[in-house]
């Protein structure tokens, strides 16, 4: 049985990540607006949360800067233009994803730049990559977590693998990812245990990012805060790619640290997530997002489908299951 202590007491060790501007920047390329941005930080200093997410260090060899805005490429310069020198408790954090990103000239020395966090995305099949990223990222003086994607689709036998020679590794946290909203809390607690493993080998910490296809985002947070994870992924208005993710609304009322304060999220709401919802940016829960999340897809089908503005989703479902 869960130890009720790990639910209803104050942890100190708990971290909440915002991820609103890289996983919600991926529903409308990144085009945030400044004031946006700087409203975002201080909702997250006034909320208390804990680390703030820019974006991507995205390769600009493989992405189109014109078509994109600057939470794509987290330039230092962009980052200290909100900022400034950021002498605040809240730590500044994105995201290098294997593959999509020149990290050895993009990410700068530690000393030289506004970032305290570098989140590296990784696959199984790219584990090699992911740890000599993690290697650089620590030698210029980051602390790295490593996220593993598609977590839903892993093996138990290869999943243990990654993690042995990810806990050999100088990585901090050890991230779930369950990249297409898939899982449920059961499964959630039985991945956990799996991390916790090597977690305790090794001396790291663990983390959780979900995606709300089966409106489980925030309740399988839940669960792997019972099961003792401390970093903890979330976005405002839930906002992300497809469904989205555990809304920070929601986990900040949950959490029992009396640093954490719902208000200034819900004033920003309020003020800008709203609106953009009623500019026509759409994210959130809907049936096509349901079905690849149950059949354990990339959820890039149902993105296509809303993009198109269909709604004939017992057509979707039928095309979806002819893929098998």
């Amino acid at each position: 049985m869960k130890e009720i202590s790990k639910l209803l007491s104050y942890r100190p060790d708990i971290k909440v990540v915002d991820a609103t501007l890289r996983d919600g920047g991926l529903v409308n390329d990144f085009l945030f607006t400044d004031e946006f941005v700087k409203d975002l930080y201080t909702a997250n200093l006034r909320s208390g949360v804990d680390y703030m997410e820019f974006g991507y260090k995205a390769d600009r060899e493989m992405f189109d800067e014109s078509k994109f805005g600057k939470c794509k490429f987290c330039d230092d310069d962009y980052i200290r233009s909100i900022v400034g020198e950021n002498n605040t408790d809240l730590k500044i954090a994105v995201m290098a994803d294997v593959g999509r990103c020149n990290y050895k000239n993009d990410i700068h020395e530690r000393s030289e730049c506004p970032i305290d966090l570098i989140r590296v995305a990784t696959y199984l099949h790219t584990i090699p990559t992911a740890v000599d990223m993690i290697e650089d990222a620590k030698k210029k003086g980051y602390e790295v977590s490593c996220n593993i994607m598609a977590i839903s689709n892993t093996q138990e036998g290869d999943l243990k693998v990654a993690l042995d020679i990810l806990g050999q590794s100088p990585v901090d946290v050890l991230y779930i990812v369950d990249s297409f909203g898939a899982l449920y809390p059961e499964q959630i607690q039985r991945i956990v245990s799996i991390f916790e493993e090597f977690a305790v080998k090794y001396n790291k910490k663990i983390g959780i990012h979900a995606h709300n296809n089966q409106q489980l985002a925030f309740a399988n947070t839940i669960e792997a805060v019972g099961d003792g994870v401390d970093w903890l992924d979330a976005t405002y208005s839930s906002m992300g790619r497809g469904a989205g993710n555990c809304a920070m609304e929601l986990l900040l009322s949950f959490l029992k640290n009396p640093k954490y304060n719902v208000y200034p999220a819900i004033k920003f709401i309020e003020q800008h997530m709203v609106p953009l919802k009623e500019q026509g940016v759409t994210w959130g829960y809907d049936l096509q997002y349901l079905m690849t999340g149950v059949l354990n897809r990339h959820p890039r089908s149902a993105i296509a489908f809303t993009k198109e503005k269909r709604n004939d989703y017992s057509e979707f479902y039928k095309e979806i299951i002819a893929l098998d």
